[in-house]
């Protein structure tokens, strides 16, 4: 369907429409890709009848082959289809920025020299419900990456090895966890080929592209970090947290175990996708601009993914290697997400975040509840804690 296609109504949707509506679901869209998912839908399919329910569907399917966040990725690609070009790029600039903005300010709140005890206790709180919130995305994710694993004992064998093998390198291998992905991306794609070539053919790239961080610190090893965030995330969300955490923490020290627990705790209260955590990453390497080209770096590449191949998804997702990777590479996806809970959890400093990570994982996994009340929740004990002299630095 051409992108400038008269659509219902008789008319082309107009730009100004596009940036008032993706950036009213940019201002709401609390709760993470299920929310921004069905936001677009109500708007595109039910309320404006725009495109049409299977396109929308045939969009969710393309944008989750692709790296980095599937949902900013379905903003850009449902405004493609409306304006092509422009739309793609108004569209998924005013879905992106209202959470960036809010998510720099609390950046500047959290992070500052001296935040008032109250702001610091929250800080905790949020932060150590965390690995919870990792765990609950994890099994979310089940049930249809089980499916495509099919019937076989030989199938799903191989699904719970890579999903093991994820969740192993997320816990001890930092920011090499790309390349156990991909592995497993590859290995699938051998099984189902029998045919060494296709190791080849798919291999080489991701390779280069995902070594660790350049040695040097500054901008350039920032950008670095947030290039990998938005380009090589299978799966997008959570698979984020252990690569920016390997370097965020652990190689270039910009932040503290429990600045990053914040920054996390930040990502998933705003709205947005999980992906503006690496703007808060940012912020604490070099302020408000690092905050904002990290920003920029990090989401360059969905647009970049939604211009170019948009046209050829339909292809894309017929490619019966593609299928087979993703096959491959989804569980160690999953165990990846999973396996990031154990640094977050080890990074807690003090008893009373233990609690607090026991009632948020009880709230998430036996009471089924939301990602935003378990945070604010936690936020909040935290902030009753802090206020009664327990321990929060």
């Amino acid at each position: 369907m051409a992108a400038e296609e008269d659509r219902a109504g008789g008319g082309r949707v107009g730009l100004g429409t596009v940036a008032l509506e993706w950036g009213r679901i940019g201002c709401i869209g609390f709760g993470g890709p299920p929310t921004h998912i069905a936001l677009l839908r109500k708007l595109c399919v039910e309320r404006r009848q725009w495109i049409s329910a299977a396109e929308f569907e045939d969009g969710i399917a393309a944008t989750n082959l692709l790296p980095g966040p599937a949902s900013t990725q379905l903003a850009i690609f449902t405004a493609w289809r409306l304006r092509g070009l422009a739309g793609a790029l108004v569209g998924g600039l005013c879905f992106v920025v209202p959470g960036l903005v809010l998510i720099l300010a609390l950046a500047a709140l959290f992070l500052a020299g001296h935040p008032p005890l109250w702001v610091r206790g929250a800080a905790a709180g949020a932060g150590a419900a965390v690995a919870a919130v990792a765990v609950q995305a994890a099994v979310s994710l089940v049930p249809a990456s089980w499916k495509r694993a099919g019937d076989g004992r030989a199938g799903r064998g191989r699904w719970i090895g890579y999903g093991l093998t994820g969740g192993a390198a997320a816990a001890l291998v930092g920011p090499w966890l790309v390349l156990v992905l991909v592995a497993a991306g590859l290995v699938e794609v051998a099984v189902r080929a029998g045919a060494a070539r296709e190791r080849n053919r798919w291999g080489s790239w991701p390779v280069l592209a995902a070594a660790p961080a350049v040695g040097a610190g500054g901008l350039l090893a920032l950008a670095w970090v947030a290039f990998k965030v938005g380009a090589l995330s299978y799966g997008g969300g959570f698979v984020i947290i252990p690569l920016m955490q390997a370097d965020a923490v652990h190689h270039y020290h910009w932040m503290s175990d429990g600045q990053f627990l914040n920054a996390v705790a930040l990502g998933q209260i705003t709205p947005g996708p999980v992906v503006q955590t690496v703007a808060v990453v940012g912020y604490a390497a070099a302020g408000v601009w690092g905050g904002l080209l990290a920003a920029a770096v990090a989401f360059t590449p969905s647009f970049l993914f939604v211009i170019f191949g948009g046209p050829r998804f339909d292809r894309l997702r017929a490619d019966q290697r593609v299928q087979a990777f993703l096959t491959g590479a989804g569980p160690a996806v999953i165990g990846a997400i999973a396996g990031s809970s154990i640094p977050l959890a080890l990074a807690l400093q003090h008893a009373w975040q233990l609690g607090v990570l026991a009632a948020a994982a009880v709230w998430l996994l036996a009471a089924r509840r939301g990602v935003v009340s378990a945070l604010l929740g936690a936020g909040l004990l935290g902030a009753v804690a802090a206020l009664a002299g327990w321990p929060v630095a």
